[in-house]
């Protein structure tokens, strides 16, 4: 990944991470159009787009990401992020309708962390990304219904912890935010204290990269203008 000065500001759109809703009066920026069908159940994925004043439909992907034997960590991503669009656009019968897809991992060394199995999983883990650095690398991919995949691009976003306890681990998987998340954190919740760092796209961790959203939805027509 090309070199880039870490920075330590404030994270764009972190007013989605606490609900808002982004724009005046509920206001949408595809409201005139057919809401885009979000191939996701993670509601923080929900929450990023509305930030962003798109509305969605979400529709869950079947797909199975970890029954893909991929070495490459960014053709893996790449691929399960195609894999549940596919799927999506398999079974959706709404003509032109576009649809979103996505997938999150974190890498470190050699290994890639996707989500925990278990609560002593996620403390593992956390004592692989404790006192050092690792890389959150988000695939989005677009597709329409009629024409297949239309693009797919991979984030990646360098982020790095203090160092932690175990038992500092063990309290934070004990409060309930590891279950459901890539690499076992939230980083906008409790695991922000953990974060010392960060280089790129502060909500492509969170499972989502805005600004290369909102460009993808543009380019391909998704989106006529925004905001």
């Amino acid at each position: 990944m090309p070199a880039a000065r870490p920075r330590t500001g404030k994270p764009e759109l972190s007013s989605a991470l606490q609900g808002a809703d982004g724009r005046a009066r509920g206001q949408r920026v595809n409201e005139a159009r057919r809401p885009l069908i979000l191939a996701s159940a993670s509601p923080r994925r929900r929450e990023i787009l509305s930030s962003l004043g798109v509305a969605t439909e979400v529709r869950p992907s079947g797909a199975d990401e970890e029954a893909l034997q991929i070495k490459d960590d960014v053709e893996f991503v790449r691929a399960a992020a195609r894999a549940k669009l596919e799927d999506v656009l398999g079974a959706c019968l709404d003509a032109g309708a576009y649809v979103l897809a996505a997938d999150t991992i974190v890498c470190v060394d050699e290994q890639r962390l996707g989500k925990p199995r278990d609560d002593a999983d996620a403390v593992r883990m956390l004592e692989l990304l404790a006192g050092r650095d690792h890389v959150v690398r988000t695939a989005v991919a677009l597709g329409r219904v009629g024409d297949g995949v239309l693009e797919c691009r991979v984030v990646e976003t360098r982020v790095w912890f203090r160092p932690a306890s175990r038992a500092e681990l063990e309290r934070y998987v004990a409060a309930g935010e590891s279950g459901d998340k890539a690499g076992a954190y939230g980083i906008q919740g409790l695991a922000s204290g953990f974060v010392t760092r960060l280089d790129g796209s502060y909500t492509n961790v969170v499972g989502l990269p805005a600004a290369e959203v909102v460009g993808l939805l543009v380019e391909h027509g998704a989106l006529e203008q925004w905001p």
